[in-house]
């Protein structure tokens, strides 16, 4: 398995170069068997080479400005790229005005020395956790190409775990970075909202979105996440496992799991005992006053509804009827509605830090069910269940803006993923026990 760290290291060596990198990642983009064609949907072959071959030159002159130094990237098709539209997954947008300039967390890994190969596919304006597009088509999943890979962000996760980048970029507004890397076997990291900017991506609810990393390991996400926030890409040391104290929500978020999530859930609950890990069950009312406080439409319909009613009247019928409808839903819901929902936000984060002031982490499904085959979403009914059932656990993290991290546990099967919840504002410290937890459950 490649890493940050370990292609790093070969680079470095000089075993690899990273215009070799980039030529193997171009390739598997490339290949006429794979799902290149549905993981990006647009690739900048010649710019990739070009910054690869600039990496290389500057190494050879001892300029090596972090690890990320010649290493493949992918982007979602949300973020600023210079010179290029930003079309968001969507065809209405394909024709937009290009970027004037790259995203802040774009120009970043720039900076950082990082290849970026493309933007990659995603749910049409990220409204879905599935990862389905009609437009461009859905890759499949790496475990198993009849299922999907999750989403929105899904070309970000196939990028990754198919070899297409070592690393990618990523939005969380309900578990989108979570959802398709607990799909595809990869960590995603979702980051306590203002600690990344999110200046050049196209917002789907400016309440809720966050920008994070999909990634191999906690470590590569830890160097991603460093390095768009603005600071140095150090690796957190990982705590020792025993004594820390994990809890886990008896809440909502343990209901429905199949037999095998609920397995390698026992069974990763297990091995964090027997490393001498605290694992206690613990009631969070909080947990299920958010469905009920979301009812008339949450902050993402009436968010995204504000940003695309204009282009609603104009385009409509060039949506995909699935998003399209889920962003009208914002008409229903009035000003008093909005502030009522923002008033009890509040209200609920302050509930949920006091309930879990006395743990390092709390511990849950990143999703309760292995990925689901894309017939099964044919039904536009089922779709929509399927749908809400895979959010609704990482959602909750997102309202109540806590750090959060999914990690793959062990099935021997399809992948399934472990989310690690950490203190709002602490996430270093979340990452130091990921780092912990990643190896006990792999």
């Amino acid at each position: 398995m490649s890493t940050i760290l370990s292609l790093a290291a070969e680079l470095a060596s000089g075993r690899t170069t990273s215009e070799e990198l980039t030529e193997r990642a171009l390739a598997r983009i490339a290949d006429p068997g794979g799902e290149g064609a549905r993981t990006f949907t647009r690739v900048d072959r010649e710019g990739a080479l070009k910054a690869a071959q600039a990496s290389d030159l500057l190494r050879a002159a001892g300029v090596v400005p972090s690890p990320l130094a010649g290493i493949p990237v992918s982007v979602k098709d949300l973020f600023d790229l210079a010179g290029q539209p930003t079309p968001a997954g969507s065809v209405v947008l394909k024709d937009a005005p290009p970027a004037a300039k790259d995203a802040p967390v774009v120009a970043r890994l720039r900076a950082a020395g990082a290849v970026i190969v493309g933007r990659t596919n995603m749910t049409e304006f990220a409204f879905s956790g599935l990862g389905v597009n009609p437009h461009h088509g859905t890759p499949g999943n790496p475990f198993d190409r009849t299922r999907i890979p999750g989403g929105s962000s899904s070309g970000a996760a196939v990028s990754v775990a198919d070899g297409m980048a070592v690393a990618a970029v990523g939005s969380d507004t309900g578990g989108s970075v979570r959802i398709p890397s607990a799909f595809c076997g990869l960590v995603g990291l979702k980051p306590t909202q203002a600690r990344v900017p999110r200046d050049g991506a196209l917002p789907l609810s400016w309440t809720l979105d966050t920008v994070g990393p999909l990634a191999r390991s906690v470590a590569c996400c830890a160097i991603m996440d460093a390095v768009m926030a603005g600071g140095a890409p150090a690796v957190p040391e990982a705590l020792d496992l025993a004594g820390l104290r994990i809890a886990v929500p008896t809440t909502v978020v343990l209901d429905g799991m199949d037999d095998t999530v609920s397995a390698a859930f026992e069974r990763a609950l297990e091995a964090l005992s027997m490393a001498g890990a605290r694992v206690v069950e613990i009631d969070l009312a909080t947990l299920a006053a958010i469905p009920k406080a979301n009812a008339k439409g949450g902050f993402a319909s009436p968010e995204a509804y504000a940003w695309h009613r204009e282009l609603l009247a104009r385009s409509g019928d060039r949506y995909d009827p699935r998003v399209s409808v889920r962003i009208l839903r914002g008409q229903e819901q009035s000003a008093a509605d909005y502030i009522e929902l923002t008033r009890l936000r509040a209200s609920l984060m302050a509930e949920a830090e006091a309930a879990t002031r006395a743990f390092d982490a709390l511990a849950m499904p990143t999703v309760p069910v292995v990925p689901p085959r894309l017939k099964e979403l044919e039904d536009d009914a089922e779709y929509a269940r399927i749908n809400m059932l895979v959010l609704r656990n990482p959602s909750l993290w997102n309202f109540l803006d806590r750090p959060a991290v999914s990690l793959p546990m062990a099935t021997g099967g399809l992948p399934a993923g472990l989310m690690l919840v950490g203190k709002r504002g602490h996430d270093k410290n979340l990452l130091r026990v990921a780092r912990a937890v990643e190896p006990a459950v792999a």
